[in-house]
C-alpha cells in the first residue's frame, strides 16, 4: 500500500466510497481493514474491537511526550441508504466531475475520516513532535444508534479513552452562508434525542354508521396543532452566543432582523419570515417534536377506537423529558395521552476551552468566513463519549459552495476536491497546536 498516501486526501477518499457500507446493515469491516493496513504499514499501532465481527470499530494512537491530555479524533465510516434517490452520476463510483468527489458519504462523513487519516499519517511520517497522543477512533453504525460503534466503545471499552477530555467529531467546520456572509460553524453541543407515543381515543364502530369527534378527527386536530404551533421559545447560552455572532458581521438592516430573534415576542415572526434559514435556526431555539409514524384501524368497514402517533422528539441542552410533556400538554391539551418511549441525554453544558483555537485555525485557513458556536440540531456519537467527561467539538472542515450541504443524505452527494485539502491541512494545523 502507498505510503504517501497522506498527500492525497482524495484519493483515499474514492477509496472509502467504494465500500459501500449502507447501514443497515452496515457491513464495516472491509473498509475498516483496508484502513487497518493502512495504518499500521505507517509504523502506527491499531486495535480492533467489535461486538460483531461484521462490524467493527478501529482505534489507532499516536504516542505524545505525556505532557498534556491526549486528543481524540473520531468519525463513522457507516453511510445512509441511496435507495429511492434519483442521482446524476453512480453513488459508489466515487467519480470526479466538474471538480468534485461524488458519492454517498462525501459529505457525511467518508471525507472526514479520510482528512482524519491522511493528517495523522503525516503527523507520523514527519515526526511531528506531540505533547500528548493522539487518539483516531474510526466506528461503526453511527447511522443507526451506535449498538456496534460508540456506545459499544464507550460501554465496554472505555479504558481505551483514558485521560481524553476533548474531541473532534463531525458536526461542525463546515461553511454555511446566510445574507451574503461566510460562516463556519462549530458544533459544542448538540440537542437530545426524546420520543414519543401520542395516542388519540374516540368511539369505534362500524364504517357505514359515520362517528363524529372519533380517534380519527382527534388525530387530525393533533396534527393540525403541531404544524401550526411551536413549543415555547428557549435562549440557551450557545445559541444566544451564535446568534449575535451573526448579528455582528451582517450590514444594517439584515443585523437588526438577526437580533431580534433574541425577543422573545418577535422570534417566532422572524423565523417565518428567514425561509429557510428560518426553519434551521427554528429548531435551535425550540424543543421540537415531528409527527413520523401514524397507527390506527385494521380492517376497512370497521372505525377504530384509538390511533397512535409517533413523535421524533429533540429537546434543547438542558432540557428533560418532564419539560417536554409539560410543553407539549400545554400546546396540544389533555385529549391527547403521551408517553416518553426514548430519550438519549446529550452531552451537558459546553467546554468552551478550544474553540478559540478552532475558530482560529479556520480565519487563518479562510479569512473570508467567521467562525460560529453551533448547537447541532440532530445527534452524533457525541452523547455518547458525553458518558465519558469528553467535550467535542464538531471540527469537520470544509469550504463549500452554498447550497451543497442539503445533499447530505440525499441524492447527489458531493465534496469539492479542494474542500478536500482544505480540511486536511486544518486538522493537521490542530494536531500541531493542540496542547491539551
Amino acid at each position: 500500500m502507498r505510503q504517501d498516501l497522506y498527500l492525497n486526501p482524495v484519493e483515499l477518499l474514492q477509496t472509502l466510497i467504494r465500500f459501500d457500507t449502507t447501514n443497515p446493515p452496515g457491513n464495516e469491516a472491509e473498509c475498516m481493514g483496508y484502513l487497518n493496513t493502512l495504518l499500521r504499514e505507517a509504523g502506527i499501532a491499531t486495535t480492533i474491537l467489535a461486538r460483531d465481527d461484521r462490524r467493527p470499530n478501529l482505534i489507532a494512537r499516536l504516542p505524545g511526550r505525556g505532557e498534556a491530555t491526549p486528543l481524540l479524533m473520531y468519525g463513522h465510516v457507516d453511510v445512509v441508504t441511496t435507495k429511492g434517490q434519483e442521482w446524476t452520476h453512480p453513488p459508489f463510483a466515487a467519480d470526479i466531475i466538474d471538480g468534485s468527489v461524488w458519492g454517498r458519504g462525501a459529505l457525511d462523513m467518508k471525507s472526514g475520516i479520510a482528512m482524519m487519516v491522511c493528517a495523522v499519517l503525516r503527523a507520523k511520517a514527519e515526526n511531528l513532535t506531540l505533547p500528548g497522543d493522539v487518539i483516531l477512533a474510526i466506528v461503526s453504525d453511527e447511522e443507526v444508534d451506535g449498538e456496534f460503534g460508540a456506545k459499544y466503545l464507550v460501554e465496554h471499552h472505555a479504558g481505551q479513552f483514558d485521560g481524553v477530555r476533548y474531541a473532534v467529531g463531525e458536526g461542525g467546520g463546515f461553511s454555511q452562508h446566510l445574507a451574503g456572509r461566510k460562516f463556519y460553524p462549530i458544533m459544542v453541543g448538540e440537542k437530545q434525542v426524546c420520543s414519543l407515543r401520542a395516542t388519540l381515543r374516540g368511539p369505534g364502530g362500524h364504517g357505514s354508521m359515520p362517528i363524529r369527534g372519533g380517534a380519527m378527527a382527534k388525530l387530525a386536530n393533533f396534527l393540525h396543532i403541531l404544524d401550526r404551533r411551536r413549543l415555547p421559545v428557549h435562549f440557551t447560552p450557545v445559541v444566544r452566543q451564535m446568534i449575535e455572532a451573526i448579528g455582528e458581521t451582517l450590514p444594517f438592516p439584515k443585523r437588526l432582523a438577526i437580533r431580534q430573534l433574541l425577543n422573545p415576542r418577535l422570534t417566532n415572526w422572524w423565523l417565518d419570515r428567514l425561509g429557510e434559514q428560518g426553519r434551521l435556526l427554528n429548531a435551535l431555539l425550540h424543543n421540537t417534536v415531528s409527527p413520523t409514524m401514524v397507527q390506527g384501524g385494521y380492517k376497512l368497514n370497521v372505525i377504530p377506537g384509538e390511533v397512535t402517533v409517533e413523535l421524533d422528539g429533540r429537546l434543547l441542552p438542558g432540557f428533560t423529558p418532564a419539560d417536554m410533556l409539560h410543553e407539549l400538554k400545554q400546546v396540544v391539551g389533555n385529549e391527547v395521552s403521551l408517553e416518553i418511549t426514548r430519550f438519549d441525554p446529550g452531552p451537558g453544558e459546553p467546554d468552551m476551552t478550544h474553540f478559540n483555537l478552532l475558530a482560529d485555525i479556520l480565519r487563518q485557513a479562510d479569512p473570508s468566513g467567521t467562525p460560529i458556536p453551533l448547537v447541532l440540531a440532530g445527534v452524533t456519537d457525541a452523547r455518547y463519549f458525553a458518558r465519558l467527561g469528553i467535550q467535542t467539538y464538531g471540527f469537520h472542515p470544509m469550504d463549500v459552495p452554498d447550497g451543497l450541504l442539503p445533499t447530505i443524505h440525499a441524492a447527489n452527494e458531493r465534496i469539492p476536491v479542494e474542500a478536500m485539502q482544505f480540511g486536511t491541512e486544518a486538522l493537521y494545523t490542530l494536531l500541531r497546536r493542540f496542547r491539551g
